[in-house]
């Protein structure tokens, strides 16, 4: 038989298994997203140990390489002053005419849900360094932002989250 119609393994034809994208960008971190990142490591090393089945653990084992690698370049942003839009602040704005609050928050610790939007998305970005009272520009519209009230997110705050 020719080796052309010869298969060594099944290895050879598996679709191949990619770490997990990191974000571009500096890995900014509030204190909140801090001890979440720390808390997930062990999570993830204790849920390691258990598993039995080896698929899952690769899965597992990718998971945490990349949470070590957040881990590690963690940097903990400066607490904001509030003054003006700013990574970790909450600001209350208006934009089409509904008013809403969102949390400026580091790309890990975002959940849009919960109105917890990393710093990186086109919203946070179009309100950085503007202050209350301002109008902003967006998508292609001018005033469409109104920024009504900044506020400074405190570590109680997280705590409650």
């Amino acid at each position: 038989m020719s080796v052309a119609f010869r298969r060594e393994s099944d290895e050879e034809h598996k679709e191949p298994k990619f770490e997990l994208p990191l974000p571009p960008g500096p890995n900014l971190v509030t204190a909140r997203g801090r001890a979440l990142i720390d808390a997930r490591v062990p999570a993830l090393e204790g849920e390691i140990a258990a598993e039995a089945d080896d698929t899952a653990r690769e899965v597992l084992k990718r998971e945490l390489r990349y949470w070590n690698t957040r881990q590690t370049t963690a940097i903990l942003a400066p607490e904001p002053d509030g003054a003006e839009v700013a990574f970790g602040t909450s600001v209350t704005f208006r934009l089409n005419g509904a008013l809403r609050t969102i949390r400026i928050v580091g790309s890990d610790e975002a959940d849009p849900a919960a109105g917890r939007i990393a710093f990186t998305a086109p919203l946070p970005k179009a309100m950085m360094g503007a202050e209350a009272g301002e109008h902003l520009d967006y998508n292609g519209t001018p005033d469409a932002i109104e920024i009504v009230t900044i506020s400074r997110a405190s570590n109680e705050q997280d705590e409650r989250e």
